[in-house]
């Protein structure tokens, strides 16, 4: 069964357009081949984004108990944060402004579930569930039928 994990990036102090550029080179790729692609890379981009692709596949072990080996990247994009203006003095007593832009990334990754992992951990969970349940329902009665003898005295 396939699998999608999402993980985020936001207020990046980095332009989206320079962020687009490393998201643009593992759009696609196996998350090992993409680790090891961003690692070798001289953009500044490449280490803020290795370290998202890093925590969206330990969301997709922790949460959804994912094979590793099955990861892949089905979609990564950058969007536009907030923009700090700022101002730049310049000959002549003016100013220019400064657009200090940020950016929110966002990386989807697809894999297979292991479902050894997946059914035990379901199961055990019921079974607890349904005893607590039983447990609630026995106080609730056993409460209940002591107010109503102490109410007939």
């Amino acid at each position: 069964m396939k699998v999608q994990t999402k993980a985020q990036l936001r207020f990046l102090r980095m332009s989206p357009q320079k962020v687009r550029l490393v998201a643009g080179l593992v759009r696609g790729m196996k998350v090992k081949n993409a680790l090891d692609q961003l690692q070798f890379n001289s953009k500044q981009a490449a280490l803020p984004v290795k370290k998202l692709i890093e925590s969206a596949v330990a969301n997709a072990i922790h949460n959804d108990q994912v094979k590793v080996d099955t990861l892949k990247i089905e979609t990564i994009f950058v969007n536009e944060g907030s923009v700090l203006h700022r101002w730049m003095p310049r000959a002549m007593g003016r100013a220019t402004p400064l657009r200090k832009r940020s950016s929110h990334v966002t990386v989807i990754l697809t894999g297979e579930v292991d479902e050894t992992k997946k059914k035990t951990e379901k199961k055990e969970v019921k079974e607890a569930k349904i005893e607590e349940i039983k447990k609630e329902i026995t106080k609730k009665t056993k409460s209940a039928s002591a107010k109503a003898t102490a109410d007939k005295k």
